[in-house]
């Protein structure tokens, strides 16, 4: 897909998390639809893509039931951690180090805050339905400007992907259908401007917004960072912010936890199963001080999450150091 066509003046990047992937219609794990593929942008914006032929007489009408079926269906039962999982598997089945193809995809981005913003964007419904066919009928282009001039923050779009050939060569030519200029208006005005936060504004905004006692108790969480992990990532997001303390072994890194400004923190379990930290070699420390408590699991999709204005002594600095 083009990006450059869906965003001329910020181009979008896919990363493809997965294809058939299946869509359930209620809680249980049992999926109802397979969505043809899916991909993310740079941004964390699920991208939901269904491919037809242009002799498929669905795509005149029954195409745009079964994609507003996936849409509606994914924004309340995918939870964040089945897509990390689907993006692992299609890493393994393509032979691809999952760690590596998504730290180059993301460049100054940490995971942690990247997928987070994909859940976030999917609770807000800020997804885009894309339909591609060799040829898009007039019926179908009228209902994707209508529909992506009516949705937002949802995006609709169409990608006609003609094929020409001559000279026994063979040339596939794209263009989005769908983007009128009211529609880009309309959601151009409704985005937010990104903000580099740093670790001023960062705790100026948990002050302002939960007291200083929690803003106490960040900033020790912090102090204590400084002294245990070399790199330090603070997000970018319009409304919150992330604290993200990073170690950084080899071309592997690490995510302990996270702080937010909303008051939380959150210790991301997938990310310590993936990348246990009993295989740490890290220089002049015994690893087997960073190895988990004996007895404490670390299930593979389960992020928690502790509120900072609970006892401090449950979030006290010196309560997160290595297992002695």
């Amino acid at each position: 897909m083009s990006g450059e066509q869906v965003n001329t003046s910020a181009p979008r990047r896919w990363l493809l998390i997965g294809r058939e992937v299946g869509v359930p219609d209620n809680e249980s794990e049992s999926n109802r639809w397979a969505l043809d593929h899916l991909f993310i942008d740079q941004d964390g914006i699920p991208t939901l893509v269904e491919v037809k032929r242009s002799e498929d007489t669905r795509i005149r009408r029954e195409v745009v039931g079964q994609m507003l079926d996936y849409a509606a269906n994914a924004v309340v039962y995918w939870p964040i951690e089945k897509i990390q999982t689907q993006f692992e598997r299609t890493c393994q089945a393509e032979q691809l180090d999952p760690d590596s193809t998504l730290e180059e995809f993301l460049d100054d981005k940490s995971p942690e805050e990247f997928w987070q913003q994909v859940k976030t964007n999917l609770l807000a419904g800020r997804i885009r339905l894309m339909f591609v066919a060799d040829e898009i009928p007039g019926e179908l282009k009228r209902v994707v400007e209508f529909l992506n001039g009516q949705m937002d923050p949802a995006e609709v779009l169409a990608l006609e992907v003609p094929r020409y050939s001559g000279g026994g060569l063979q040339t596939l030519v794209p263009r989005v259908v769908g983007q009128t200029v009211e529609a880009q208006v309309r959601k151009a005005a409704g985005t937010r401007p990104k903000r580099q936060w740093n670790e001023e504004t960062f705790l100026e905004e948990l002050e302002l917004h939960h007291g200083k006692e929690v803003e106490d108790v960040a900033e020790k969480v912090m102090t204590w960072s400084k002294e245990h992990l070399p790199r330090l990532y603070f997000g970018t997001g319009a409304k919150f912010a992330s604290f993200i303390p990073t170690l950084d072994m080899g071309n592997k890194s690490y995510w302990p936890f996270a702080l937010w400004t909303y008051g939380h923190v959150s210790i991301q379990f997938q990310w310590l199963k993936i990348r246990p930290p009993a295989s740490l070699p890290r220089p002049g420390h015994d690893a087997a001080r960073y190895r988990p408590s004996s007895g404490c699991g670390c299930p593979r999709n389960v992020r928690v999450e502790i509120s900072l204005a609970v006892e401090r002594r449950m979030i006290d600095s010196s309560m997160i150091k290595p297992v002695e």
